[in-house]
């Protein structure tokens, strides 16, 4: 199935789960707890307050290599969105693709994200793990202690 069939797809509406693609396009579903997508709000409340453009959005598709990946909070500069808009799973990653770590989460899984989100044009990639401590990886094997993007982002939320 493409993403836009697997989107439009009544049996896949409203499920509790977040939805991606393996690089066969078969999809993996993954619940999320409470505490998961609070941390979500509170990385996107942030962001809403330090950016002064740009769109902050929850659960962003991005078709990469390996399959249609969904970051749990994003931030695209006003140009990547008037370029991507439209689109189901975005084309390309935004600038900035964040991920919320679960117990369900691997590290050989995370890494593979990081590469894949870099790879496909992000900036950035932030994880922030079950304690709310945040990670800033300004390329795929090195991290920061700060956002370049956001330099006044919490270590912590």
């Amino acid at each position: 199935m493409t993403w836009d069939q697997i989107c439009a797809d009544p049996s896949l509406q409203n499920l509790p789960y977040k939805i991606e693609t393996n690089e066969w396009g078969q999809i993996i579903m993954s619940p999320a707890k409470f505490w998961h997508s609070s941390r979500q709000g509170r990385i996107s409340g942030i962001l809403h307050s330090l950016a002064e453009s740009g769109e902050v959005a929850i659960e962003t598709a991005i078709t990469t290599t390996k399959g249609v990946k969904v970051a749990d909070v994003a931030w695209a500069s006003s140009e990547f969105y008037h370029l991507h808009a439209d689109e189901g799973a975005l084309s390309a990653a935004p600038e900035l693709c964040v991920e919320v770590l679960s117990e369900s989460n691997s590290e050989v899984e995370m890494r593979e994200k990081i590469t894949l989100y870099f790879a496909h044009g992000a900036k950035e990639v932030w994880l922030c793990d079950e304690a709310g401590v945040m990670r800033f990886y300004v390329t795929p094997s090195q991290s920061a202690e700060s956002s370049v993007l956001f330099p006044d982002f919490p270590a912590s939320v």
